[in-house]
């Protein structure tokens, strides 16, 4: 890997293992809506017209009933239930849960037609982790919301079912224009919400600058130089960023906001990441359609 390369990892490593400490404290003053809504409209604005700049704007209009679906469950359903969830869960609990993505996306390619056989080891690997999820939630249940788990369920499918609309439904189409539109469509539709909830005050300015920072870095700079890291390593190895993701999110949530970690983490982020790596081996040709946007998080 390059200097460059690994620059764009470290970074990436970093910057999308940040949005649940930043939700975390942000969900304390906003309600959920008016998060993803300042988010999303902050990030498109920056995004929009770069991906207009760079001409892939208009061929994702032929597509837009699909790059509608994929904005749906992708960004603005999955950010809204995880910042509901964030309101009762720790961060650092729902980062670990979120890292089942991979495991939810194997599963779901081989039940729509993949062509690729469900080895032993992808086996072993849905086993795994399962019980490492059911680690997770079992050994912590008396600290854990059972509507917050509902929801972090619900958002893990939505960032597995993501990339499977743009493998199979948009695959081909211009990635920045795909997303800058997704979260321009997200922004308008949570606008009249947001505007209703918005807090009597103005929040305080740790809130602000967590807004802010979800915008501008966990999304706009985190989606240019996600795209920039596939170019430069490969979209095989730029998805192993998922896997060191919850790790950064549950240093953060322990180390920043004194959240607790325990035998329950421990084992059941184990179990998930063994059981990921296992589950979504497979050859070179399989792997674009791991690439979510999931730390759009």
């Amino acid at each position: 890997m390059t200097p460059r390369g690994r620059l764009l990892f470290g970074s990436m490593c970093v910057i999308w293992g940040i949005p649940y400490l930043l939700i975390r404290v942000a969900v304390r003053d906003l309600s959920p809506a008016a998060l993803v809504c300042s988010r999303t409209a902050l990030a498109a604005l920056i995004l929009l017209p770069l991906a207009g700049w760079r001409g892939e704007l208009r061929p994702v209009v032929g597509r837009f009933g699909w790059v509608a679906l994929f904005a749906l469950v992708e960004v603005a359903l999955p950010w809204l239930l995880l910042s509901s969830a964030e309101r009762r869960i720790s961060s650092s609990l729902s980062g670990l849960m979120i890292a089942a993505v991979p495991l939810v996306g194997a599963v779901i390619a081989r039940a729509s037609g993949s062509r690729e056989r469900l080895g032993a080891a992808s086996i072993a690997g849905l086993a795994v982790g399962l019980a490492g999820v059911a680690a997770l939630v079992g050994l912590d249940l008396g600290a854990a919301s059972p509507a917050a788990l509902t929801e972090i369920a619900f958002t893990v499918l939505g960032y597995a079912l993501g990339p499977a609309i743009l493998a199979r439904r948009l695959n081909g189409e211009p990635a920045l224009g795909v997303i800058s539109v997704a979260l321009a469509l997200t922004a308008v539709c949570f606008a009249p919400f947001a505007l209703t909830s918005l807090p009597a005050r103005v929040p305080p300015v740790h809130v602000l600058a967590a807004v802010a920072t979800l915008a501008l870095v966990c999304t706009a700079l985190a989606f240019v130089l996600f795209f920039a890291l596939i170019e430069e390593i490969g979209p095989v190895r730029a998805t192993v960023i998922t896997y060191v993701n919850p790790a950064v999110a549950l240093a953060l949530g322990i180390g920043l906001l004194g959240e607790r970690f325990t035998a329950g983490m421990g084992v059941g982020f184990c179990g998930v990441l063994v059981g990921s790596v296992l589950a979504t081996r497979g050859p070179p040709a399989a792997a674009p359609a791991a690439l979510a946007t999931e730390g759009g998080r």
